[in-house]
């Protein structure tokens, strides 16, 4: 079995993947520490690699790849990412929704915890997360909506 989480920012889903991982004894990928690690070797923040990828396809290729060669080749682990319930369709999928208020409040609560997450420079204030992460959704949904015609966002 492969359960896929995903969800709106703040859910919570890193929490809960790392949970329910631990819980059954499986691996657990996380595509956002991938996609970081990816805009590292570009010397790009996370928010500068997602902006190019809205004009080059290759900075979600080569992740949506992985995610889809993984769900072919192995079983019984979780996957959390924004799009892995599409790239592994046999997947147990689990969507967490928050309020943008609440989100805001908890990424912004963990930002004060995990200085290297926040690469937006002037994340001081939950509105200013909230704002960020508008941003992100905004570039998110462009770029999936673009190579993929879907919504991430819509748990339907």
């Amino acid at each position: 079995m492969i359960i896929s989480v995903s969800g709106a920012p703040g859910s919570g889903k890193s929490t809960f993947a790392r949970r329910l991982a631990d819980a059954l004894g499986w691996p657990r990928y996380y595509i956002g520490g991938i996609r970081r690690e990816k805009a590292a070797e570009r010397g790009l923040s996370l928010a500068e690699y997602n902006k190019l990828g809205e004009t080059d396809p290759a900075t979600d290729r080569e992740v949506d790849d992985f995610q889809r060669e993984l769900g072919l080749k192995e079983d019984n682990f979780v996957i959390e990412g924004r799009t892995s319930w599409f790239f592994i369709p046999h997947s147990l999928k689990i969507y967490l929704d928050v309020s943008e208020e609440e989100g805001a409040r908890r990424i912004f609560s963990d930002l004060q915890h995990n200085s290297q997450r926040n690469e937006d420079d002037g994340l001081n204030t939950v509105e200013a997360v909230k704002e960020s992460t508008k941003r992100r959704l905004e570039s998110d949904n462009l770029r999936y909506k673009q190579y993929y015609g879907i919504d991430a966002y819509n748990p339907s």
